[in-house]
């Protein structure tokens, strides 16, 4: 899967968030999306999952040399942020089987696995709204890294979660990001230190004209 961006760029009301954006994301390679709180780096993953459009520029999707339909992007993706909500009503079983009637396991992984590796034996069917801030977090976590997706997008993975839930966090990494194009939206080194390339949304922030404005 190959994400490519041509003068990206998107504005709320007059102001630009980022503009000028040349990049290409490409399949097995891990990027770090950089930039202080409120910076933009959540927006620019919203452009790059197909849930906002640019306000300039393109954005085009491929996938072995295949256009992909903005449409359909969200079949080759697993996204998982803070600003994601689970459904609370439901049990940590329900909440995985719901994420997987949308999402093929990746191979090796089940139900029962995930369980395993979020070592919530005894919570299979505790409601989600009872789980602390740090079990949630894990939890979404799991659904992404184990759904069979090209594409993996985390938006600040370490939220909410402890020294001992970092160390789990990168154990993830290392069993289900090979292979995958990753991209991490962070400002905190530990979450995005083993990624290849960086691109900090600051380099984007360009000054625009009353012209450019206008047109």
């Amino acid at each position: 899967m190959q994400i490519t961006l041509q003068n990206v760029g998107r504005r709320f009301n007059r102001d630009w968030i980022f503009r000028g954006i040349d990049y290409t994301f490409s399949q097995g390679e891990t990027y770090a999306v950089l930039g202080s709180n409120g910076s933009g780096k959540s927006t620019l993953l919203a452009v790059l999952n197909g849930s906002l459009a640019p306000s300039v520029g393109e954005i085009n999707f491929t996938n072995g040399g295949s256009v992909v339909e903005i449409g359909e992007v969200f079949n080759y993706l697993s996204l998982a942020a803070p600003y994601l909500e689970l459904i609370e009503e439901f049990s940590l079983s329900e909440m995985i089987d719901f994420h997987f009637k949308f999402k093929a396991y990746k191979p090796g992984v089940d139900k029962a696995a995930i369980i395993e590796l979020l070592n919530l034996p005894g919570n299979t069917n505790k409601l989600i709204k009872y789980f602390s801030s740090g079990m949630k977090q894990r939890l979404k976590l799991a659904l992404a890294f184990c759904a069979d997706t090209p594409i993996l997008m985390l938006d600040e993975p370490t939220s909410n979660l402890d020294a001992q839930g970092v160390e789990w966090y990168l154990s993830l990494v290392q069993q289900f990001a090979v292979g995958r194009l990753t991209i991490i939206c962070s400002n905190q080194e530990h979450e995005y230190s083993f990624c290849q390339h960086q691109l900090d949304i600051t380099d984007y922030k360009k000054p625009i004209s009353t012209t450019s404005l206008r047109a």
